[in-house]
């Protein structure tokens, strides 16, 4: 036993030298106690604290999850903190020398610490528990937490202090929560410091600043301290003097999460990820010598199994051995996957493809280098090291073989089509087009070698085009304005088959309905049944002559352009929509591979086989369904496919796909992959972001700031957070970087059961309405006003706790029991309970703007919304319009707080729509056509500073086609179209790589629409049920309609 203790007490001070001797970073959301003399802070998602003058570190929590946000009550007593142990964030408060920790709310929805009441006895928070972001107060003794500023919907209030004179300061946007990373942001969504007493119901701004001003924190003499990025773009610490902002900090990198100790003089916070102390009295500030024990795991490695997790494979010429991909590593193995080994590159770089040279012992194979994908070679049995072919910043991928495995054709950056020769492997740009960085079809080759057959895009759409590799001739083949993708080449060289969606642009909608076609490449003749019966009489003569095969002597190709494109034939099936995956041509006959849902509704994949003399057979392959993409590779007539992470034998004769049993541990460490993940990430925005200066940023100097904190990255957590900050110094909407790993997995979780009754914020037992729409708005369900609930589920309720208590279980029950105390008498209710009330009361703010339009206008006028760009909106937005627009005289379409999507052009084409003709049944009434024509009434378009995205796009569509007048404020400024990237462990990264631009060249991204009419809805406005952007509308309408 002594000699365990002794090698422990080793261990143990082993690893404080350690990390006694590095740099502590990542220390987090700081606060210090009243005196200013401790520090706590969050540190590998538990929270520490230490002296700000010796700075040696003592570990406070060990809870699951992660601990944020600790904030030490006035009077020094207590630390509140956010807690993550049951996968939601939820109030958690300690004392603060250490000891039992009591949990003060229970709401699946996220709660976080802002600060504490200056009688230390409540506690304020965020919370999006009633649907948006809003503050909220709670009793640190517990109970129901009450929201501070009211109802209203879309308030946003949050980061709320208490000033011991004016009221609650607070912002009241999402740059000032949650796109904070977003740095030099300037707009109409910019966060500003202001105050509001609900008892006096005074209200005041205090900044106007343009950009960003957020993150206020106040001492008990009222001294407020805030971030700012007015003086250099960078978030740098600022304070009120006598009530003008003046700037303490000047530093060149942002400051985070201010916040001032209760008695003023000292404010802590974040800069490059380390901590710093700011004195009030000196005027001066420094970083805060933090020594800390450093359990760092990541170094550490964990293990990894192939199955089910392979990403790309090839088999070898041979048909004897498989190469395959998985999470970035290089394998090989038997084709039965029984033998198999781990290439060793010697590397923790990215794999993502990989190819069998013709001697059946090399591999070919793409591999990060600084991020971007390079081509690499080496053997296969790992007798020797990988070779690079290619030194590119850009990112060569979507490699072909030709059938002779003696060249290559790829695809590199965002506009060149490559080819490879095998032999030297040396490569030459063949054709620079607009290819695009990502989304492309892979290229391949005419079977006899002579041309290239790739896409590019026009117009936003893919043609197809074919380069004549002797002739460096480039011919577009298809060049319409929809797309036609995934091209092949039939092995008989006489079509090219395609995946196309003929009636409408796959942009911005994707290509729903699409179907596989085939063109045939010369004016081809139907085969004639007589020839085929004149050949059963031919006799077979032997050639006896000695012939010498010239390897370039094959059969020229010939293709025919003329009418090409009404040639078409259509090889898939009518219903649902397919994607065309490859092909297999034995003799005469042509079996067609895709992915279709015309079956029942899910996704799998499917054969045609084409035969002359006999009709196209479609059958299912059993044993794929869920299939979306496959990778199909033809070795000596027998077809390997990949489906979901597995590779399959494919048996077309019998029609299904039987998987090879692979299982193979590997292992790799997460140290290694995220600082490969984070140079894919750069490299990606690098290559793919839609503004070549990149908003006026050096791209290039912000990835050599933030790799100097690589090394220190502790967790995952840590990984996101610097990630996001680098993606936020292009002050982008659309961005992010997103993760998560088993390594954050919580065993523990919360589902808050939502019933539809809103209870009184004062009273919070006490119904105070029934949301409409909610599963509790049903006829048998009697609840109303002034019922007091006493019972959950036949348990009594203890009125001195949160309320949430009795619905906050792991997983949401089908049925709930309620019993409620209606003037004595016992009410006992079932209800079916709800995940959120989001919509229900996203619905009431929309029922109470009809209602005042409806009163407003005496009913002349119709009121149209939509939450957001997305198709069920827009329908949803249309058969609202046939039940109401033709009885009214005038249209109000409101387009505030939209979220966007993708639906610009359908909806403007609805609102243009204008009556150009009429006609009638004998006797009947005259009818217009289009029945629906909003564009012969007055329209007017409400926006705001919330209007977002493709409502963006939709406000500036309807500027430029002289739709309306435009009411409101300028839109936010949040409009880039975007896609996702892929990296090795499943995280993805936003692409925003396409702008949107007006007709006269503004960036929306940068300009927003501006209204015609500028109204702004107040922050009183909204506290008092006042709308001035509804009221403006609807006078602008009954002015043009003539007051009646």
């Amino acid at each position: 036993m002594k000699s365990i203790l002794v090698s422990f007490l080793f261990s143990f001070v082993s690893l404080s030298i350690t990390a006694q001797d590095g740099k502590a970073y990542f220390l987090s959301n700081p606060c210090l106690t009243p005196d200013g003399q401790t520090v706590i802070f969050s540190f590998e998602g538990d929270l520490w604290k230490a002296n700000v003058n010796n700075g040696q570190a003592s570990r406070l929590t060990a809870m699951q999850g992660y601990e944020t946000s600790p904030r030490v009550s006035p009077d020094g007593k207590w630390i509140a903190f956010t807690g993550r142990q049951y996968g939601n964030a939820d109030i958690f408060m300690m004392p603060v020398n250490g000891g039992e920790i009591r949990q003060i709310t229970y709401h699946s929805a996220n709660d976080e610490v802002t600060s504490w009441s200056w009688d230390s006895k409540s506690i304020y928070f965020n919370s999006a528990r009633m649907g948006q972001i809003a503050g909220f107060k709670v009793s640190a003794e517990g109970g129901t937490p009450a929201r501070v500023f009211g109802n209203y919907f879309f308030q946003f209030d949050h980061n709320l202090f208490e000033h011991p004179h004016p009221g609650n300061i607070f912002n009241d946007t999402w740059e000032s929560i949650n796109q904070v990373q977003r740095k030099r942001y300037k707009g109409p969504f910019n966060p500003d410091i202001q105050s509001y007493n609900p008892k006096t119901k005074q209200y005041k701004r205090y900044t106007d600043w343009e950009g960003k001003d957020f993150g206020a924190t106040i001492d008990k003499n009222g001294n407020v301290y805030f971030i700012s990025d007015e003086a250099n773009g960078e978030y740098n610490l600022y304070t009120l003097d006598n009530g003008k902002k003046k700037g303490l900090t000047r530093f060149s990198s942002s400051i985070k999460t201010p916040q001032v100790n209760a008695n003023g003089g000292k404010i802590v916070f974040e800069r490059d990820y380390q901590l710093w102390l700011y004195d009030v009295r000196s005027d001066k500030e420094n970083k805060l010598e933090i020594s800390i024990i450093r359990n760092n795991t990541l170094p550490k490695e964990k293990d990894f199994d192939v199955r089910g997790n392979i990403s790309a494979f090839d088999v070898s010429p041979d048909g004897k051995k498989l190469a395959f991909v998985s999470r970035g590593e290089l394998f090989v193995s038997d084709v039965e996957g029984k033998f198999i080994k781990q290439v060793n590159r010697n590397s923790a770089e990215r794999v993502k493809e990989v190819k069998w040279l013709s001697n059946n012992k090399t591999l070919l194979f793409n591999q990060t280098l600084d991020g971007y994908s390079n081509w690499y070679s080496m053997p296969a049995d790992s007798s020797g090291t990988p070779r690079r072919l290619t030194d590119d910043k850009k990112n060569n991928r979507s490699i072909v073989l030709n059938a002779k495995r003696t060249k290559a054709v790829y695809l590199s950056g965002r506009d060149e089509v490559k080819l490879m020769d095998l032999k030297t492997m040396d490569s030459k740009t063949i054709v620079k087009d607009e290819i695009w960085g990502f989304q492309n079809a892979s290229p391949g080759f005419s079977p006899n070698d002579e041309y290239v057959l790739f896409t590019a895009y026009r117009n936003f759409e893919q043609d197809i085009l074919v380069y004549n590799i002797k002739e460096n001739k480039t011919t577009n083949l298809t060049n319409t304005g929809i797309t036609e993708t995934d091209p092949a080449w039939s092995a008989d060289g006489k079509y090219i088959y395609f995946t196309s969606q003929r009636l409408r642009p796959s942009y911005p909608f994707g290509m729903a309905s699409a179907k596989v076609y085939r063109v045939p490449l010369e004016k081809l003749d139907e085969p004639y049944r007589i020839d085929k019966f004149n050949e059963m009489f031919k006799e077979e003569k032997k050639d006896t002559t000695k012939k010498t095969v010239n390897a370039d002597s094959a059969k020229a190709m010939v293709i025919d352009t003329d009418l090409i494109m009404e040639r078409l034939e259509q090889v898939s099936p009518n219903l649902g929509a397919q994607f065309l995956q490859g092909l297999y041509q034995k003799g005469e006959k042509t079996t067609v591979l895709y992915t279709s849902n015309h079956g029942e509704g899910r996704n799998a994949l499917w054969k045609t086989v084409i035969e002359p003399f006999e009709q196209n057979k479609t059958e299912k392959i059993a044993g794929t369904d869920n299939v979306f993409g496959t990778d199909i590779i033809e070795v000596s007539d027998k077809l390997f496919v990949l489906l979901n992470g597995t590779i399959n034998k494919l048996s077309l004769d019998a029609n299904k796909a039987d998987p090879v049993n692979i299982s193979y541990t590997f292992r790799r460490n997460l140290s290694e992959e995220f600082d490969q993940m984070f140079y894919e990430a750069w490299a990606q925005m690098e290559e793919g972001y839609y503004d070549d200066k990149f908003h006026g940023l050096n791209w290039n100097k912000t990835k050599e700031y933030y790799k100097q904190f690589i090394p220190y990255l502790n967790t995952r957590a840590d990984l996101r957070v610097m990630l996001n900050d680098m993606l936020g110094e292009l002050n982008s909407s659309h961005q992010g970087f997103g993760t998560f790993g088993d390594d954050e997995t919580i065993a523990l979780q919360n589902q808050t059961m939502e019933t539809g009754i809103i209870f009184n914020n004062e009273n919070p037992y006490t119904v105070q309405y029934v949301a409409k729409r909610s599963v509790a708005d049903r006829k048998a369900i009697d609840i109303k006003p002034g019922d007091v609930l006493v019972k959950v589920n036949d348990e009594e309720v203890d009125k001195s706790m949160d309320r949430n208590y009795y619905f906050t279980v792991p997983s949401r029950d089908r049925e709930l029991r309620l019993s409620f105390n209606r003037n004595g008498q016992i009410v006992n209710v079932k209800v079916h309970p709800q995940a959120t009330l989001f919509n229900n009361l996203y619905d009431e703010w929309i029922d109470n703007n009809q209602k005042r339009v409806n009163e407003k206008s005496n009913g002349r006028i119709a009121y149209g919304y939509m939450k957001n760009m997305g198709q069920g909106e827009l329908e949803q937005f249309i058969i609202d319009m046939t039940q109401e627009l033709n009885s009214k005289d005038a249209l109000i379409f409101d387009l505030r707080y939209n979220t966007g999507g993708n639906v610009h052009d359908e909806v403007l084409k609805f609102l243009s729509q204008r009556t150009y003709l009429r006609w009638k049944y004998r006797d009947g009434a005259l009818s217009q056509q289009s029945n629906f024509s909003p564009a012969d009434k007055p329209i007017i378009l409400l926006t705001n500073e919330q209007s977002l995205s493709d409502a963006e796009m939709t406000s500036a569509g309807f500027k430029a086609l002289k739709l309306g007048k435009i009411v409101g404020n300028e839109t936010y400024h949040w409009i880039i179209f975007t896609s996702g990237v892929s990296l090795v462990d499943g995280s993805s990264v936003r692409m925003p790589s396409w702008g949107c631009y007006s007709l006269d060249g503004k960036d929306l991204e940068a300009s927003g629409v501006q209204p015609d009419i500028k109204v702004i809805n107040t922050f009183e406005d909204k506290l008092n049920g006042r709308d001035p952007q509804v009221d403006r509308a609807v006078e602008e309408i009954l002015k043009m309609l003539g007051r009646k």
